[in-house]
């Protein structure tokens, strides 16, 4: 694959989608024509920047294609695009729209994942290192990071409702690297997740900075939510047939597994000590 001209991640003005208009993206990302811009050279897989027309309509979009993945020896069945569009079809069955339009389609390099850009707010603030042994008030505690010469500080995100949501989804699709970096908070107050190359694994390999809630009772809407996936990955159940032709069926039924743990124990995961708990590097 020839290597397009480079271009800054997240440097455009792009869509910023309310709600409703999701369907009319995701029609957009699916039936487009495909343009390359640039490449987003930071990503580990190869993730093309590009514009996409249809009907009138255009946006931009990532293209991240499977003939660009890299094999990972803990995640051997199928592929990375398939993870992530996996991860929107959760997110939008939890109807919480966590996870920007995507969708698994044919594109200049082959079958490829195909995510909605989204331009990211700046002045959005959800992680930090402070000083003190306790986060203030309306924070959440991580845990001690080192910062240079012997110091130490206290890594801590923001308690906020659309983080928490986010923290339910990771544990439903295991997520096994939520970073920083795959917050996107919007000028127009939606936050989506992104970058679920590495999720439902039928082992437990969640690693998150989302910690700050570990052990917590789940919120009344959080339970409901896991009651509709429940329904939903149920046998025959719209989700669970969505998710048929993107997972194998033995990560189904760990989604499924995992989901009925969090109703049965009614709170948020903690660390299990198996598997590291935080990914590296963090952000």
């Amino acid at each position: 694959m020839s290597a397009p001209e480079r271009i800054p991640p997240r440097s455009v003005t792009a869509a910023d989608p309310e709600a409703d208009a999701d369907a009319a993206f995701a029609e957009l990302l699916t039936r487009g024509e495909l343009t390359v811009r640039g490449r987003i050279r930071e990503a580990s897989n190869a993730a093309l920047f590009c514009a996409i027309t249809y009907d009138g309509r255009d946006a931009t979009c990532v293209y991240k294609p499977v003939a660009g993945e890299r094999p990972l020896w803990d995640f051997p069945d199928g592929t990375l695009a398939g993870r992530e569009v996996a991860a929107y079809e959760v997110s939008e069955a939890t109807g919480w729209g966590l996870v920007p339009p995507t969708v698994l389609r044919e594109g200049p390099y082959g079958e490829g994942m195909c995510q909605l850009w989204i331009d990211v707010a700046a002045e959005a603030e959800l992680l930090a290192l402070v000083d003190g042994e306790e986060p203030e008030p309306g924070w959440k505690a991580i845990g001690f990071a080192e910062v240079g010469e012997g110091r130490t500080a206290l890594l801590v995100h923001a308690d906020d409702e659309r983080l928490r949501r986010l923290a339910v989804l990771d544990a439903v699709i295991n997520n096994a690297d939520r970073k920083g970096g795959h917050l996107l908070p919007t000028a127009g107050g939606r936050l989506y997740g992104i970058d679920h190359g590495v999720t439902f694994n039928v082992e437990n390999k969640l690693r998150t900075l989302l910690w700050g809630w570990a052990g917590e009772p789940l919120t009344e809407e959080a339970v409901e939510v896991l009651k509709g996936l429940r329904k939903g990955l149920s046998d025959g159940g719209e989700l669970s047939a969505r998710l048929t032709p993107l997972i194998t069926p033995a990560e189904i039924d760990a989604t499924r597994a995992r989901v009925e743990a969090l109703l049965t124990l009614g709170v948020h995961p903690e660390p299990r000590g198996e598997w590291p708990a935080i990914p590296w590097p963090p952000v």
